[in-house]
């Protein structure tokens, strides 16, 4: 007990450095109180990440771990959820839910019409179900191959803070929804212990983006690859890169990874803690259906090392809307937590399953606080004057909003400061300058918009020629002239007071000056229709040169395999000795419709050699016999990805202060007399919203009313096989009720008696270290809350050693409160031991004394018993 008190001590007198976007104050924990391991993975997260108990939910469901329909879903899950956040007063402090691990992942078809189809259960509690819908186009027999309306996310690509941009309306209920599951709880556990250990680690090994051409229907995303590079460079917080290497295991340990195959190995300890990584195929989040080989998914992941993973649990064809888009390396390497990547990387999350950890968050940076004057164990009375003191992680950093919990529960707001009215943001491209004063009301987003929008004037963007985009709380700029390279487009940006009292609008840039583009220009070729004896296909490449190079073949007699001929065409260019240069194309991504539709025709992407906007312009045009469809059939240059090819940089708005001391006044007459938890969290002045949060421990005193709070069976360390008991006296005879809380709300109410005891099961609650508190209630409505007692609920019993001491002797050990052990000796050990006695110690400490000293000698033994 008191080793395990040093250390909680020690951790709250520092402040706590939490993740992005969120912490364990913002989480809900679900479980099934059905299984075992369900509890205890709940209540290792819950250990682990800090979650207050109160943000535990128990569930009931016998049903299995894979499927329920969405009226079992609504009933067991959402329902209770709503009148749980409703009732513990947590509407406004949840942001992300936690399912811990037997939960099914799947809803599944219902009687209704209305809501047919098949979602995951972290998406349909993230926005709603999503109905199929009438899907005429699609497959026969798969309706889940649509797109179908409202089933988008206006979080997705937003860049905002989750609670100011859900990807319904405002007023909707919605939530970061994770899964943590495995096929056991060791391996669950780790991931756990792989997300706290990813925060703020900022791992320098590389996320690989991996174009598997051999799988052309599941390597789709290769398209959008150059675009997080991009952005990724600009940051410079993160080494993503592209690779052909199909076997991940031969990249190396990785912060991540997306690939897009049916099936594949993935060795143990591939992955980084806080890696994501994920597989783009068909029923990558059906965890445990069907046999192996399965579909590589987020299981094959995180047992690999991973700590947040994606899959869907039906055929979605290959909608890249439905999967994550790699510029989930991007938000993280801005700050955002695992949850919040993942959900802005899927515009169509509704049949993807999100399994890891939420809250890891590798490329976050939080701030410093401290409390003054004011120690552990302070006396509060009345009105009383507090101070907490805040400083930034860095200038780009600022603090902005500070929120006050009170015993893990949000209080109210201390501050929330605003881009300040008046304050003027100014930024330069290439010499030509524009100024922007921040007006009354307004947001980071608004003033990103806005300034957005002046920077793409007319009459700025003709001598700048640049372009901006606001992306959320940041601006992306586009270089639109492609005789000037990146780094001959210079960018500088200040801030001034202007008008206001104060500076507390930022904006700051990416680099000094742009950066050029790493991609390869792009265009598509698609040939379609039957070939005849002797049909053609000419591809006519004009190099920057203006030298002119013509690659073409001829059918051969007897062949009708239009893929055949296209791959001919495709060699033919990949090993042309002059097109091979720099100033040359090659081939990539071939498809042959025979092969993979069974109908004539195929397709094929043309690249330049070399990067950049100007490199791309090779022209190049596709010919061929009459009975071919071409498109396209004009001479085009490769820019196909312009928007990928053109040089970038970022602008980033912020608001707040790098210094902040924050005087308020508690009023603690309104708070119930005795301990509590005083927590501040400040908030990163960004839509990341990195959290730094500092804790003390105090006691309100404003009336006579106290009681006493005593453990009568169970200590440090308790057997899960125990009954708890507890003993509280009030120190009046007035008394309404007495209540004791632990994880998960009230375990029980004693009415109108001063004093009582209360007797709780420990496997009620599970093993995991559990906090246990009264409050209690005289009948003028005041209230005291008990000091809090922490109690580890443990299974196996750990080894343990024995002391022998004095004549008698008296042995000792160090117990497991509420388990019986057995005492057993011997004056031979060659004729074995016998029992002579059992004890069940109360405490840590178990104790026995011999009675019988006949014997000159005895050997002893001493044995835990379930």
């Amino acid at each position: 007990m008191t080793r395990w008190t040093v250390g909680l001590i020690i951790l709250m007198l520092a402040a706590l450095q939490l993740p992005g976007g969120g912490s364990g104050l913002n989480v809900v924990v679900v479980v099934n109180e059905n299984s075992t391991n369900s509890v205890q993975l709940g209540n290792y997260y819950c250990e682990q990440r800090r979650v207050p108990p109160q943000n535990f939910l128990r569930i009931n469901w016998n049903g299995g771990n894979t499927r329920w329909t969405k009226t079992e879903f609504e009933t067991h899950l959402r329902a209770p959820l709503l009148t749980m956040l409703t009732e513990r007063q947590l509407t406004n402090q949840i942001d992300f839910v936690l399912l811990s691990m037997d939960i099914p992942y799947r809803v599944g078809h219902s009687d209704s019409p209305e809501f047919s189809g098949t979602n995951s259960t972290t998406s349909a509690l993230h926005y709603g179900f999503k109905p199929d819908g009438l899907c005429p186009t699609c497959p026969a027999g798969i309706t889940s191959c649509s797109l179908p309306d409202g089933s988008g996310s206006a979080y997705a690509g937003s860049e905002g803070v989750f609670r100011q941009s859900p990807p319904m309306s405002q007023n909707s209920n919605t939530w970061l929804v994770m899964m943590l599951t495995s096929s056991n709880l060791a391996q669950a556990k780790a991931t756990v212990d792989r997300g706290v250990a990813s925060d703020f680690s900022f791992p320098t090994q590389k996320v690989f983006l991996i174009h598997y051409e051999d799988d052309p229907f599941r390597g789709v995303r290769y398209a959008q690859f150059d675009d997080a590079i991009f952005d990724s460079h600009c940051r410079a917080a993160a080494s993503v890169v592209r690779t052909n290497t199909y076997t991940p295991s031969l990249l190396g340990p990785q912060a991540g990874s997306q690939f897009g195959r049916t099936s594949f190995a993935l060795p143990a300890d591939l992955f980084v803690p806080g890696a994501l990584a994920d597989n783009l195929t068909s029923f990558g989040g059906m965890l445990f259906e069907g046999s192996e080989p399965r579909h590589t998914g987020p299981l094959h992941y995180l047992n690999a090392g991973a700590t947040a993973s994606y899959g869907t649990v039906v055929e979605p064809c290959n909608y890249l809307e439905k999967f994550p888009s790699p510029r989930n390396y991007f938000y993280q390497a801005r700050g955002f937590t695992a949850a919040e990547c993942y959900y802005l990387s899927v515009t169509n999350p509704y049949q993807g399953l999100l399994v890891g950890e939420p809250l890891a968050a590798p490329f976050a940076r939080p701030g410093e606080a401290t409390w003054l004057a004011l120690p552990n164990g302070a006396v509060l009375t009345g009105a009383t004057n507090l101070t907490v003191e805040f400083t930034a992680a860095d200038a780009s950093r600022p603090v902005q909003q500070v929120d006050l919990f009170l015993n893990g529960t949000f209080a109210r707001t201390l501050t929330n400061i605003a881009p300040s009215e008046g304050n003027r943001l100014h930024a330069s491209i290439n010499g030509h300058s524009v100024s922007y004063t921040v007006p009354n009301n307004a947001t980071l987003q608004s003033v990103a918009s806005n300034l957005a929008a002046r920077l793409n004037t007319p009459s700025y963007t003709n001598v700048t020629k640049v372009a901006a985009a606001p992306r959320g709380d940041r601006i992306e700029l586009r270089g639109l002239d492609m005789a000037v390279r990146g780094d001959q487009t210079a960018l500088s940006v200040s801030n001034t007071v202007g008008t206001a009292t104060a500076l507390t609008t930022q904006i700051s840039a990416s680099r000094d000056t742009f950066l050029e583009s790493t991609a390869l220009g792009r265009r598509n070729f698609m040939i379609t229709n039957t070939p005849t004896e002797n049909s053609y296909l000419q591809m006519t490449v004009t190099r920057t040169n203006g030298e002119v190079v013509s690659v073409s073949v001829t059918n051969a007699p007897g062949s009708n395999n239009t893929g055949v001929l296209i791959k001919q065409l495709v060699d033919a260019i990949n090993t042309n000795a002059v097109l091979m240069t720099s100033d040359g194309v090659m081939v990539e991504d071939f498809v042959s419709y025979n092969v993979w539709l069974g109908r004539q025709g195929g397709e094929f992407n043309l690249l330049a050699r070399s990067p950049g906007w100007p490199e791309s312009q090779v022209q190049a045009r596709l010919t061929g016999s009459a009975n071919f469809a071409i498109l396209p059939s004009n001479n085009l240059p490769l820019d196909e990805n312009v928007s990928d090819l053109q040089p970038r940089n970022h602008l980033y708005l912020t608001a707040g202060l790098t210094e902040l001391p924050l005087p308020f006044t508690l009023d603690t007459t309104t708070l119930p007399d005795g301990h509590h938890e005083l927590t501040v969290v400040a908030y990163e002045g960004s839509h990341v919203r990195t959290q730094t949060r500092v804790s003390r421990f105090v006691r309100v005193q404003n009336t006579s009313l106290a009681a006493t709070f005593a453990s009568l069976m169970g200590d440090t360390n308790t057997a899960l096989e125990a009954t708890l008991q507890f003993a509280v006296a009030a120190n009046t005879s007035d008394i309404a009720r007495i209540e004791l809380f632990s994880t998960g709300g009230a375990l029980g109410t004693i009415l109108n008696e001063s004093a009582g005891v209360f007797a709780v099961a420990a496997s009620q609650l599970g093993i995991g270290l559990h906090p246990f508190y009264c409050m209690v209630t005289r009948a003028d409505d005041k209230s005291y809350r008990t000091e809090t007692k922490w109690i580890r609920i443990i299974g196996d019993e750990p080894p343990f050693s024995m002391a022998v001491a004095g004549a008698a002797p008296t042995l000792s050990w160090p117990a497991t409160a509420g388990r019986r052990y057995e005492v057993l000796s011997t004056t031979n050990v060659a004729t074995g031991f016998s029992l002579r006695d059992a004890v069940t110690p109360t405490n840590v400490l178990g104790q026995w004394s011999e009675t019988n000293n006949a014997a000159p000698q005895r050997h002893y033994r001493v044995r835990a018993t379930p």
